[in-house]
């Protein structure tokens, strides 16, 4: 036996054996400490120093910003996109994350990364089916993830809780109270993921204590009602809403313009044959169950506020009893984040497949996610795949009572730390973070401020909309 493995195997007496250092494992002991890494930051960038907003001579207006997220995307769709952000003032932060990515490359980062959803407003919280038919509640929109600053979620968190609770007609000091409530959620579950086994860190917070971990106790009634509504939400109810019968014992889609279409059938072929790409992409432990089901039809559907415009279908697959299994063939976009990247001292590097990062960076945040998640590609550009109506429910924060804002921001608060932790030391968050509130005090006069700022964009786009400048279908 040679030294080298001799050393390997034996070791010295009162130590374990001299193993090699395996890339993408860490070392033990561990070099450092992240909690006092984290705590140094302060130093460079205060706590304090959150509460800016400072809006630069480049920054466009909310129309400019409108139009230039539009390119690219399907040019008869832009009114009824530009219609629903002109709705209120939460809609149009939900259309406009590359407009607040502009505005946040301009505020205090401490350089520490991690996966961020880039859209985490309060709308794209919500409730999916796991594999086995239960309820899981988390993030659940990742078109625009990218790694870059953990401030930045939070921040349009925040701000949109300030933007729902006031379309509520909650009070502003309420609003400002789910900002930092939200906030605070976030520091406190970082310390408590902080504290754990990685292993137990990784997995924590299950469901079921979500509610008591984040006192939202208030909120329980609403969230019942929405599993109710969620355990219904089944590709077979909408299937059994949006199809006809055929000839062959089969069905089809049928029109409901503007939001569902049938498409011509070279468009249709097109998307079916790329399912074969798709399944390259799933676990091998998924064929077998897409083998047991056929595809009968394609058609077009309009979704979100933010997405409109985007080629989106859904792909209707039936099992030998007739059992409908509907897909949604997404178009990923680059992430609106990426331009502004760079100015906050990230990389921002071109994505082989933009569908293939956003179901790759959902997985690094969620705890379960879609088992059929994958992506492809449709006449030269990139899609995801996944499971539509998938047991899929969600909170409107904009309809909650004054009393439950604060549970669903502190629930949502919660939900983004357990998200970052799993890309990011959650000790060296919660280092920087701290005990005191005085990050939670900052975040929340940004989000007053940021607010604000939105209000005053979406007055700007209805007046344009009333101007003539551009073009709004409403009532959609």
């Amino acid at each position: 036996m040679s030294d080298a493995r001799a050393g390997v195997a034996e070791g010295d007496a009162g130590a374990g054996p001299r193993l090699p250092q395996v890339p993408g494992f860490g070392r033990w002991p561990a070099a450092g400490t992240p909690k006092e890494e984290g705590k140094a930051l302060r130093a460079r960038v205060p706590r304090s120093a959150h509460a800016a907003l400072d809006l630069d001579a480049a920054r466009p207006d909310a129309v400019t910003a409108v139009e230039a997220s539009s390119r690219g995307r399907l040019p008869e769709l832009a009114p009824l996109r530009v219609g629903r952000m002109a709705a209120t003032p939460f809609a149009f932060l939900r259309g406009s994350a590359g407009l607040m990515a502009h505005d946040l490359a301009r505020t205090p980062v401490t350089g520490t990364g991690a996966q961020i959803c880039g859209d985490a407003h309060a709308a794209n919280f919500g409730l999916y089916g796991d594999a086995r038919g239960g309820l899981v509640i988390d993030l659940n929109d990742f078109d625009e993830t990218v790694h870059g600053p953990w401030e930045w979620d939070l921040k349009r968190l925040a701000a949109s809780l300030v933007l729902a609770g006031r379309e509520a007609g909650a009070d502003e000091d309420v609003c400002r109270a789910a900002a930092h409530d939200a906030v605070g959620a976030y520091r406190r579950t970082m310390r408590l993921l902080a504290k754990l086994p990685a292993l137990d860190a990784w997995n924590a917070i299950a469901d079921e204590e979500l509610v008591s971990h984040t006192d939202a106790h208030d909120l329980v009634g609403t969230l019942e009602r929405v599993a109710e509504k969620a355990r219904a939400n089944t590709s077979g109810r909408f299937a059994a809403k949006s199809t006809e019968r055929t000839e062959d014992g089969g069905r089809r889609f049928v029109d409901a313009p503007p939001v569902l279409r049938r498409v011509p059938d070279a468009e249709a072929f097109a998307v079916a044959s790329s399912l074969e790409q798709y399944l390259a992409t799933l676990p091998a432990d998924r064929h077998p169950l897409l083998a047991r089901h056929a595809v009968h039809d394609v058609a077009f559907r309009v979704v979100g506020t933010g997405s409109v415009g985007t080629r989106s279908y859904v792909v209707l697959l039936l099992d030998h009893r007739g059992e409908p299994l509907v897909l949604q063939v997404k178009e990923a976009r680059p992430s609106a984040l990426v331009p502004h990247l760079p100015a906050a001292g990230f990389d921002a590097p071109r994505a082989e497949h933009e569908g293939r990062r956003v179901v790759e960076g959902q997985k690094r945040m969620q705890v379960i996610s879609d088992s059929l998640l994958g992506w492809t590609t449709v006449d030269g550009r990139p899609y995801q795949v996944r499971q539509f109506r998938n047991r899929k429910g969600s909170v409107d924060p904009a309809a909650l009572a004054a009393d439950q804002i604060d549970d669903y921001a502190r629930m949502t608060g919660a939900l983004l730390a357990r998200a970052h932790s799993h890309s990011a030391d959650p000790r060296l968050i919660a280092g920087y973070c701290g005990k005191n509130d005085e990050l939670d005090e900052a975040v929340a006069a940004f989000a007053v401020a940021y607010a604000d700022r939105t209000e005053a964009d979406h007055t700007d786009l209805v007046a344009a909309v009333r101007a003539g400048r551009i073009a709004a279908e409403t009532g959609v």
